[in-house]
């Protein structure tokens, strides 16, 4: 695959300012949106997307292009790989793949799907992505085919569960470097976070 193609701006670091989860009100007047409220956010004034954009500090969304292209995976100095496609009829790089890089893997073989149960790697994902971003210059790329759905839905999570956003502040945060487009089933186990989290918080409780 040439990187001519590659707009300059992808591997720019974003300016990005720290959200918290109730950003707006206190905690009790926060709202989960309606499933329609978030499709809306997701498809308003789309941002063009690349192969690899920087949607958080060190933390990159990307396809199966840039996974592929160790080379470029090199340049960027990426650290752990979580691949939100493995598989043999996915994108089967694996450990063996990357033995060559300095690059620790992480695989998921999940369907883009709506019927998909993708929830369940929500909180694993989380803490592998904290720790990785807490290591020495560590700096991750999660992907899948497109870098619009499976690998961005595992990307929200980790924003909800270790960053405290909302999931609309989630959205917004990743949406302003990279267009995604979670599939209707991983939008609302998203939905379904965000309200276990709201709840949790209202009673105080540790969330991750």
């Amino acid at each position: 695959m040439a990187w001519d193609s590659l707009c300059r701006g992808d591997l720019l670091r974003p300016k990005i300012r720290s959200a918290s989860r109730r950003t707006t009100g206190s905690q009790s007047s926060y709202k989960t949106p309606s499933l329609e409220e978030l499709r809306h956010l997701l498809w308003t004034r789309t941002h063009p997307t690349g192969h690899v954009d920087e949607v958080w500090p060190n933390l990159y969304v990307g396809d199966l292009y840039v996974a592929r292209d160790k080379a470029q995976l090199s340049r960027m100095g990426i650290s752990h790989v979580v691949d939100a496609a493995a598989g043999r009829f996915h994108i089967d790089t694996g450990p063996k793949f990357y033995k060559d890089l300095p690059v620790d893997y992480y695989g998921i073989e999940a369907e883009d799907n709506p019927n998909f149960d993708l929830s369940i790697y929500f909180y694993p994902v989380a803490r592998y992505i904290r720790a990785a971003l807490k290591s020495p210059r560590g700096k991750v790329l999660v992907h899948c085919a497109m870098g619009i759905s499976r690998s961005a839905t595992l990307v929200l999570a980790f924003l909800m569960i270790c960053e405290e956003m909302s999931l609309a502040d989630a959205i917004r945060t990743v949406r302003s470097h990279r267009g995604i487009c979670p599939n209707s089933g991983f939008l609302k186990q998203l939905w379904e976070l965000d309200l276990r989290l709201g709840r949790e918080k209202r009673r105080g409780a540790k969330v991750f």
